[in-house]
């Protein structure tokens, strides 16, 4: 059979952009004993995946990307044909596999099977009930300690993390806060996601624009971007705030280090807390929360935007939209 997979053309410069990526047709390997064969049906993208794109960017989470080798990424996938013996054929997983239409694979890598009575759409499980849903599930609920009334602050409010991370603290009693760039995304945060007020990063007085939506301070900030935004958000927070670590898309793109907030001593006079956490490592944990997680979709309580391109070579391009903010809601391609 034929494979049809994204490659990585050339490294990032700062944005990533579509010649960064190409598709190429390559044979699919044969099944060799102790492997699976999968068919992709949706690939997620998540702008995370940007830290492994740089040469010598490997840490102890994941090795860097290779020049000329399939993009790395999260994929909702179907075992089509099977010589291992935990998994059959028809399987569902989510799994972290690569940019391509068909995966051989040893099931050495990061796989989360799905349950056998599927109800909710198939790609839910790349978004609110996968890595991106999970990711505000555990952030709020293990380290938020959210009490009714109090204010929370989600940055990239309108991706697939903080579409998700603004109605979880919605459930818990707070106030809601959503950042995003420009005046329509604010709008759609409140008017489609239930957030209480938003925030627009691009505001010509930040501080100010914050200090106006969270007139009583912020007792929780679930931080996607990092950079200059914690600053000034250190500077609006409350005794005993949680600052939950999620992730840092205003330095995914950076060529030079950039230097940290220079205001953390904020934390230490507002005794305040700082989590960093990693969804992953949370494996065993994933049934119950998407038992929770798909609860709440079924009462309403939790609304899905997914922003959907169809087709392999849409896949680059979904990428960079991410950095671009054309999506609203989760990023996902359709094979």
């Amino acid at each position: 059979m034929e494979n049809q997979c994204v490659v990585l053309a050339s490294r990032p410069e700062g944005m990533p952009v579509e010649d960064n990526f190409r598709v190429e047709r390559r044979p699919v390997p044969d099944v060799n004993p102790g492997q699976i064969l999968c068919r992709n049906l949706f690939i997620s993208l998540d702008a995370g995946f940007r830290n492994w794109m740089d040469e010598g960017s490997g840490d102890n989470v994941l090795p860097a990307m290779p020049l000329g080798e399939p993009v790395m990424g999260l994929t909702l996938s179907r075992v089509v044909e099977s010589k291992h013996p935990d998994y059959a054929e028809g399987d569902l997983l989510m799994a972290r596999f690569a940019w391509e239409q068909y995966t051989v694979t040893d099931a050495g890598d990061f796989i989360s099977r799905l349950p056998a009575d599927v109800h909710e759409s198939l790609s839910y499980y790349l978004g609110v009930l996968g890595d991106t849903g999970l990711s505000a599930y555990f952030g709020l609920t293990d380290f938020g300690d959210i009490k009714t009334g109090e204010t929370v602050l989600v940055s990239a409010a309108a991706g697939a993390v903080g579409s998700i991370a603004g109605q979880i603290a919605k459930i818990y009693g707070a106030r809601t806060v959503g950042i995003t760039s420009g005046p329509q995304k604010c709008a759609r945060l409140i008017g489609e996601i239930g957030y209480d007020a938003a925030v627009d990063r691009t505001a010509d007085d930040l501080h100010q624009a914050v200090t106006a939506a969270c007139p009583n301070g912020i007792d929780v900030y679930f931080d996607n971007v990092g950079g200059p935004l914690l600053e000034v958000v250190l500077e609006h927070i409350n005794e005993e705030a949680r600052i939950l670590l999620c992730g840092s898309v205003a330095t995914y793109n950076n060529i030079e280090p950039q230097p940290g907030p220079s205001n953390l001593f904020q934390l230490t006079t507002k005794h305040a807390h700082m989590h960093g956490f990693m969804t992953h490592l949370q494996l065993p944990r994933y049934d119950d929360a998407r038992a929770t997680l798909a609860k709440w979709i079924s009462q309403g309580d939790l609304r899905v935007h997914e922003y959907r391109l169809q087709g392999i070579d849409s896949v680059g391009r979904a990428f960079c939209d991410l950095f671009r903010g054309a999506n609203f809601g989760k990023t996902i391609v359709e094979l």
